[in-house]
């Protein structure tokens, strides 16, 4: 045996240094990964090389987990769509702020597109898509479900759940295409409406005040607020006008009750054909 190899006594490693510079240099940028503390390192003298300062990257349990996109399907652009009655399409989105502590909460509004109403406003600090589920359900039971379901791509609302639930009430979910909230326009000039006035205009010291002051923000957006889109109508105001519209049209033509608009043609050219000559014996 070599008398080198006899005599040789090993040297452990002191990475101290290179630990108080990681630390201090991690701490202070949270969000950078291996290459970036290496070359942050060297700019600011430290002559380690970058397989040591690597060794204990990984030993500090520093590196950065990629999470890897979701790719989306493609969506397809579709016109926003005008409806003529309620319950034709509604409109769901979120919003987030943050209460004076620092805790991030989340808000789900819901809107009917044909009066602008808002349907309802739920506020927490985790909304998943049972959640999503609950509130639609809720709103369902008390004005009956929607034929259209409009949203972005946000995960809550990809959700195979929020699909298979839509599925299963015979409700379309359509999905705008990605970076284009103008499809989603209308719930998208609400969100601007309660930012103004509710999320950026107060203080939010907990959840509960939060809810509280939505809730009184949502009546009066629904039943005082004038909406220039509307004639200067609140939208509850705009309902009872459309109900109030239909109830004499359905007075006047008894043969549209089935819900068929288009009868209200054939009726008049019906009392047009029974109609009695004025000079007629």
């Amino acid at each position: 045996m070599p008398r080198s190899t006899y005599e040789y006594k090993a040297i452990p490693k002191d990475d101290g240094p290179v630990q108080e510079a990681l630390t201090a240099l991690t701490d202070k940028h949270v969000d950078i990964g291996f290459w970036q503390s290496y070359y942050r390192l060297r700019n600011r003298g430290f002559m380690w090389n970058h397989k040591r300062i690597y060794r204990v990257y990984i030993q500090m349990r520093l590196n950065i987990r990629r999470r890897a996109k979701r790719r989306l399907p493609a969506r397809i652009r579709e016109a926003l769509f005008i409806p003529e009655g309620p319950n034709e399409v509604w409109s769901i989105d979120f919003m987030s702020d943050a209460l004076v502590d620092g805790r991030k909460f989340r808000v789900l509004n819901v809107i009917d597109d044909f009066n602008r109403e808002s349907l309802a406003i739920e506020v927490d600090t985790s909304l998943p898509a049972r959640r999503v589920i609950r509130v639609l359900e809720r709103i369902i039971a008390r004005r009956g479900k929607p034929t259209c379901i409009r949203t972005d791509n946000g995960p809550e609302f990809i959700s195979h759940l929020l699909q298979e639930w839509c599925e299963s009430n015979r409700i379309r979910l359509v999905y705008i295409q990605p970076g284009k909230p103008t499809q989603n326009a209308y719930i998208e000039r609400k969100n601007g409406t309660m930012r103004r006035g509710l999320l950026n205009a107060y203080l939010f010291y907990s959840l509960a005040e939060v809810r509280l002051m939505a809730e009184e923000w949502q009546l009066d957006y629904n039943t005082e607020r004038p909406h220039k889109s509307l004639g200067y109508l609140s939208p509850v105001k705009y309902a009872e006008q459309y109900y109030q519209s239909r109830a004499e049209a359905l007075k006047l033509y008894p043969q549209t009750a089935n819900g068929n608009p288009s009868k209200i043609v054939e009726s008049r050219l019906v009392d047009k054909i029974f109609e009695k000559p004025e000079n007629s014996n």
